[in-house]
């Protein structure tokens, strides 16, 4: 079995991995999901999120973009991360199971400035 988390606002992937709305965590096996827990995602510091998806037994993380702290973090942990992904999260899943989903590297680089300003866009 393998545990997904999906950083998420509603049910699409985010675009930056700490200031999600929420998580979605999905229990595979066999490339066929078994559960699916949402959780609100921990106010904004450093390492809140990655503690709390390690707690939770997660190997793998997918989002749309994150800050390099949190990808050394989540990888000190053993828990992979894959950036760049779009769309709506089970979709993104499904694209995963395929062998189609690749990370593109998408890391946020700017400052908090930006993300309380809703400037944190990744293309």
């Amino acid at each position: 079995m393998k545990r997904i988390a999906f950083a998420c606002d509603g049910g699409f992937v985010s675009p930056h991995f700490g200031h999600c709305e929420h998580v979605l965590i999905y229990t595979v096996e066999n490339k066929t999901m078994v559960k699916v827990e949402s959780m609100d995602s921990p106010e904004h510091q450093h390492g809140a999120l990655p503690n709390l998806l390690k707690e939770k037994n997660v190997d793998l993380v997918i989002a749309g973009g994150m800050g390099q702290g949190a990808v050394n973090l989540l990888k000190e942990y053993g828990i992979e991360v894959i950036t760049g992904a779009r769309g709506l999260a089970q979709e993104v899943l499904q694209s995963y199971f395929e062998g189609m989903l690749k990370s593109t590297g998408t890391i946020c680089q700017h400052s908090h400035e930006h993300h309380e300003k809703g400037e944190c866009h990744h293309s």
